[in-house]
């Protein structure tokens, strides 16, 4: 094949590049469509059998076209999950539920601040943003929230735990009109000022979205609401996500804080002690990278995201949890046995080690199985 046949095709591959996504443009156009559709009689924005339809269809025309129904899955779970964004932002814009009514994230600046701050005002909040690390464009800002009058008809407290404790204790005197919502990944740290602000009679929630500052869509997502005593707060508080797909999940305190050690300080400790072993290894990085597997490749993407998040908070994810230690332990016990079965030549324990986890983790399967459907 010469230089300008091959000048040819590039140049049409281009063109079908251009179309497919107008393509792409178009399906969201329709999309829109039929997310208002569904808005103006009630529907809820996600179909599960339309997608499952939708994907069957996908992969029976990619076999009729002679393309892998993989490489077909793959492109419609793309232009899904963009359609339920869009849908989802669509429906959060048209409820209005902000509108006329103000914000005040206390920690705006922060990632996980500044996503509130995002959602908050798709929703029609006017936001102000508190935060000595500066201010955030596009909402206004001051640099420290006690020079705020609280007026706000919301207060999103989403500052590091070592301090939103004596935050909350001080909203608590200052007594402010508004919803205090409170966003932290443990709640005993910060039980003291929820304490206090209950006592005071302010309307406070506790909160704690299962996810990341990089969320778009909220479908598959957790948004637990830990009851501190007052029912309409956290109803209130519950409500700022009604727009959306995610799933409200309501604890206790302690309930919260004993399973929070176990989903986030376990796997956060896993990874560290991953890509610690690995560090301390005399294995040279590109030398592991060559080589990889699909496992070591998964896990190392996993660990190398748990290595570049903020390590204060990872600290207090581990240290402030009162749970923590016994996940530690847990931790360090599995790790003990499993060496011991390799060292000793027990294959039968190795085994009987593989069995039990692979039964516990296909009830985890199934459960959330359950209720995705």
């Amino acid at each position: 094949m010469n230089e300008g046949e091959v000048e040819r095709l590039r140049s049409e591959l281009d063109q079908i590049d251009r179309e497919l996504v107008a393509l792409a443009a178009r399906r969201q156009a329709v999309v829109s469509g039929i997310g208002k559709a569904k808005r103006s009689t009630g529907q809820g924005t996600r179909d599960f059998r339309r997608e499952k339809a939708v994907m069957e269809h996908a992969r029976e025309a990619a076999a009729q076209q002679g393309l892998e129904p993989g490489t077909a899955e793959a492109l419609m779970h793309v232009l899904i999950q963009a359609s339920l964004t869009h849908q989802e932002q669509d429906r959060l814009a048209a409820s209005s539920r902000g509108g006329g009514k103000t914000a005040l994230v206390i920690g705006g600046s922060g990632r996980m601040g500044r996503w509130f701050a995002d959602f908050l005002a798709g929703q029609g909040y006017g936001i102000t943003i508190a935060d000595p690390a500066g201010p955030v464009e596009g909402y206004g800002w001051i640099g420290d929230w006690k020079l705020s009058p609280l007026d706000e008809s919301l207060i999103v407290v989403a500052t590091p735990l070592r301090t939103a404790d004596a935050i909350l204790v001080e909203l608590a005197h200052r007594g402010p009109s508004g919803l205090v919502v409170e966003i932290g990944s443990l709640k005993s740290p910060v039980k003291t000022g929820l304490g206090a602000l209950t006592r005071s009679g302010v309307a406070a929630a506790s909160l704690h979205p299962m996810f990341g500052p990089d969320t778009r869509l909220l479908s598959g997502r957790h948004v637990v609401v830990v009851d501190t005593g007052d029912t309409d707060a956290a109803e209130a508080a519950g409500d700022l996500f009604a727009d959306t797909m995610a799933e409200i999940v309501t604890m206790t305190l302690e309930e919260h804080d004993r399973l929070i050690a176990w989903i986030l300080g376990l796997s956060h400790a896993l990874n560290i002690g991953f890509f610690s072993a690995l560090t301390g290894s005399a294995e040279q990085a590109p030398r592991l990278a060559r080589m990889g597997s699909t496992t070591f490749d998964r896990q190392l993407d996993v660990a190398a995201r748990v290595a570049s998040e903020n390590p204060d908070l990872y600290w207090e994810i581990q240290a402030l949890n009162p749970f923590g230690k016994e996940v530690l332990e847990a931790l360090e016990t599995s790790v003990s046995a499993l060496r011991a079965h390799v060292q000793t030549g027990d294959a039968e324990g190795f085994t009987a080690m593989m069995i039990r986890g692979r039964d516990y983790l296909a009830g985890l399967a199934d459960a959330a199985s359950g209720r995705a459907g």
